[in-house]
């Protein structure tokens, strides 16, 4: 089976990262088109022996692109299409379709409630992913919660099946020598308490709410913030005015599967925290919860599906908070005072085992490929 992925970018995100890891599991021949910014994660790929081709498409409205994108997946026979992203959704169903490729399947990463990849759910919005949604044969949901989110917008349930997003747990596995290198390597003092915050430094996640909560407590605890984004500038400017520049880190964008980048990988950055805080008020699943848990971190955080969804006691460890800086102080000074306690995995880390992941959408490709498309009649 030869599979092409479509992705709108291929920088350093949970979408892209997470489809990285998923093609190191998938045995079948995959290849990847990127829309715009072949990014770090492309490199990794590239690394892991995975041919990337990138279209070069300038905006959203840049329509060139489609042809191009259309003789690509006529040149390469792929026997699946799967999309990732809003846009590369868009673009990927309609030129896989004029391609006479029938088994689409797209993974839905991102919907919340009010927005996605960053952008308002507008009716227009809306209509134009259903429209494309109804080119496709499978819609990929990575939580329940999403599942439930894409039928209240109009997608048919039985077009639907939930392949949850998978780590490598093993990765994560709690080392304290890899905890007291990685503290030092950032200057952290041996006896701070850290806090870590991972992703996306944009507004929806609300990382906002962690410098307020830093300014509220002891002065040796520290926040670690992991990820880059266009929210860097105003966060900085908010940790000064709070007096507590001299106390938060960041650390900039650094990818779980080690691709060469200099400096500490997910991981061990996980291995120097003490506490993981999620203060985003939407998430489609929360894939970096689960890091941590893999981890063996107590996790404070405001909406996480990956975690709701969960059977009871499968995320020891974790407790839901309001999103604000009183309550993430409020959770700090709880859990410190806890002492600490052994760093573990959580279940969770098994039950979203990312060759399980990979299993499950392997069902999805076989299922889409063995479906019968009747003459004249569309592929819906």
């Amino acid at each position: 089976m030869r599979v092409l992925h479509v992705i709108t970018g291929l920088g350093v995100g949970g979408a892209e990262q997470q489809l990285r890891l998923l093609l190191r599991h998938l045995p079948v021949t995959c290849e990847v088109v990127t829309l715009t910014n072949p990014g770090s994660v492309a490199a990794g790929l590239a690394a892991d022996g995975v041919r990337v081709h990138h279209l070069g498409m300038t905006g959203n409205r840049d329509l060139s692109a489609l042809p191009r994108l259309v003789r690509l997946v006529r040149r390469g026979g792929y026997d699946v299409v799967h999309t990732h992203l809003y846009r590369a959704c868009l673009y990927g169903r309609i030129a896989a379709r004029l391609a006479g490729v029938r088994a689409v399947v797209a993974t839905e990463h991102s919907l919340g409630d009010s927005q996605m990849e960053g952008r308002a759910l507008g009716t227009g919005v809306r209509a134009l992913y259903l429209a494309g949604e109804r080119l496709g044969r499978t819609t990929v949901a990575v939580s329940p919660t999403v599942a439930d989110r894409l039928k209240r917008w109009g997608v048919p349930a039985p077009r639907i099946e939930v392949v949850p997003n998978g780590i490598d747990a093993a990765r994560f596995r709690f080392d304290a020598e890899r905890r007291a290198r990685t503290r030092r390597e950032l200057g952290l003092p041996a006896e701070a308490f850290v806090v870590g915050g991972v992703g996306r430094l944009a507004p929806g996640k609300r990382f906002d709410v962690l410098v307020g909560a830093l300014a509220l407590l002891p002065g040796d605890v520290r926040l670690l913030l992991v990820g880059a984004g266009p929210e860097e500038g105003a966060l900085r400017a908010a940790a000064r005015r709070a007096g507590v520049a001299g106390r938060v880190l960041f650390a900039g964008e650094r990818p779980a599967v080690p691709d060469g980048t200099p400096g500490p990988a997910l991981p061990s950055l996980l291995a120097a925290m003490d506490l993981f805080a999620s203060p985003s008020p939407e998430e489609a699943f929360g894939l970096a919860a689960v890091e941590a848990l893999a981890a063996g971190l107590p996790v404070r955080y405001v909406s996480c599906p990956a975690i709701e969804d969960l059977p009871p006691g499968a995320a020891k460890g974790t407790e839901r908070v309001e999103c604000a800086p009183e309550s993430f102080a409020r959770a700090v000074t709880d859990v410190r005072a806890r002492g600490a306690l052994p760093r573990e995995p959580a279940d969770a880390a098994h039950h979203y085992c990312v060759t399980r992941s990979a299993a499950r959408l392997m069902g999805v490709y076989a299922a889409a490929v063995a479906r019968p498309t009747p003459a004249g009649a569309s592929s819906r």
